[in-house]
């Protein structure tokens, strides 16, 4: 099935989508070195061509989603996309806010593209994903030994400075980059490059590289990405040593049930909300998460602007756009949490969205996109995932078969049944 979809799709049109995915891999992994030489050469718009070729992506998704494969949902999508950036225009009063805003979701469109393919269907894609998860490794382990150039440097972006490589301290350790702009970068490459690697490798390389993979996370301090990688490196050994017939099920399982993850901030709030955590130092960022990133937003919109409780206050508001481009930077606060993030920008018909994205989920045959769905709904529970473009362009193509040619049948009334589990995705569970 998924050839003769895949031979539906021009093959211009396939090849800017993987190659935006693969632009996009490249620069935010090495985000500290890309900053630092385009800057030192005076090539500093070099950054932004994974972004050029992403707004191609835009038109490739209202050709591929909205007339081929006829969906509502996209429709729906990208007019309140658009709809969104004009809200956040308004909200946050900058031109430069606006186009930051634009840059920002431009990355979701090539996500969402693959609504008819996978990205284990490309194997020169999966060659530079691969060679970035070993040279992530390598930066970071390196990096504990020599202090790299772009350590330190500071850039201007529209007009912002902003610092790449930053040195981080975390109660007297040492928050470890690599190649990448700052900590949580690095350790997400690690994690994202290793699991989209490890669905094809055996069951050895799986364990003795994530295992190296840990400890690379922990150099990192992002406790978080840790925390992920190891969960999915033992779901992975798990899976591997199930009968044939249970592995994909399990797969697809260990998927759906993530999505409880959305639920964990809410929980957090409701039972530890201004109790004593910060008395470890271990659990002080996540304190503070629970007590400020996640519930003092929602007060400063009643402030400013209350209906937006409900409608979004437009795209870029409480994100990066806002801190570095409008004149309600002061109301910024970090929020940690892609789902709050989300829903801060678009409000209720963010929920509704996600109510159809779960559903569309058990429909899902590509153990890539199950694999991606997974790792990113528990990463994304203290992480905002906007940056670097990255994260929000994985997060789309986890959510991408919603717009599929079948989802769009099935979930429009139409009587076409899910196609069955085919053989080349379940040996990818196996590493065959």
């Amino acid at each position: 099935m998924e050839t003769r979809q895949q031979s539906a799709v021009t093959p211009i049109a396939l090849h800017l989508e993987v190659v935006a995915l693969a632009l996009y891999f490249i620069r935010d992994a090495f985000g500290g070195v890309m900053r630092y030489y385009t800057s030192i050469l005076h090539l500093e718009a070099l950054w932004f061509t994974p972004d050029m070729v992403a707004v191609f992506c835009v038109g490739i998704f209202v050709s591929r989603c909205i007339i081929e494969n006829r969906s509502v949902v996209a429709l729906l999508v990208l007019v309140q996309i658009i709809l969104s950036l004009i809200l956040g225009y308004f909200f946050l009063g900058t031109f430069n806010a606006l186009l930051s805003s634009f840059k920002m979701m431009i990355p979701v469109f090539v996500g969402f593209c693959f609504c008819d393919a996978s990205v284990g269907s490309h194997k020169k894609l999966l060659w530079v994903i691969a060679a970035t998860f070993y040279a992530s490794l390598f930066g970071v382990l390196a990096s504990q030994y020599w202090k790299f150039p772009w350590v330190g440097f500071k850039y201007e972006s529209f007009g912002a400075t902003r610092e790449a490589g930053r040195l981080w301290w975390s109660f007297a350790e040492q928050r470890l980059s690599g190649f990448a702009a700052d900590n949580t970068m690095a350790a997400y490459f690690i994690l994202i490059t290793f699991v989209l690697t490890s669905i094809r490798k055996g069951l050895l390389w799986c364990v003795v590289l994530g295992s190296i993979s840990v400890y690379a996370t922990r150099l990192t301090t992002s406790k978080t990405t840790m925390v992920v990688l190891a969960l999915y490196l033992v779901c992975l050994v798990v899976v591997r040593l199930l009968p044939e017939r249970q592995k994909f099920p399990t797969v697809r399982a260990l998927a759906l049930s993530s999505y409880a993850a959305i639920l964990i901030p809410i929980a957090l709030i409701i039972f530890l909300s201004g109790t004593g955590l910060t008395k470890s130092s271990t659990f002080f960022s996540l304190q503070d998460r629970i007590n400020n990133s996640w519930q003092l937003p929602f007060v400063y919109l009643q402030q400013l602007m209350p209906i937006g409780v409900f409608t979004g206050c437009g795209i870029g508001c409480f994100n990066y756009p806002q801190q570095l481009f409008s004149p309600l930077a002061s109301y910024w606060v970090p929020v940690d949490n892609f789902y709050i993030g989300t829903y801060l920008m678009f409000g209720l018909p963010f929920v509704l969205f996600m109510a159809v994205a779960f559903r569309a989920s058990f429909l899902i045959t590509d153990v890539y996109k199950l694999s991606t769905i997974f790792v990113m709904n528990l990463f994304t529970v203290t992480v905002l995932c906007y940056g670097p473009a990255t994260g929000l362009l994985m997060i789309a193509y986890g959510f991408s078969e919603i717009f599929s040619k079948r989802a769009s049948h099935v979930m429009q009334g139409a009587r076409t049944q899910p196609a069955p589990v085919g053989s080349p995705r379940t040996m990818a569970v196996g590493g065959g």
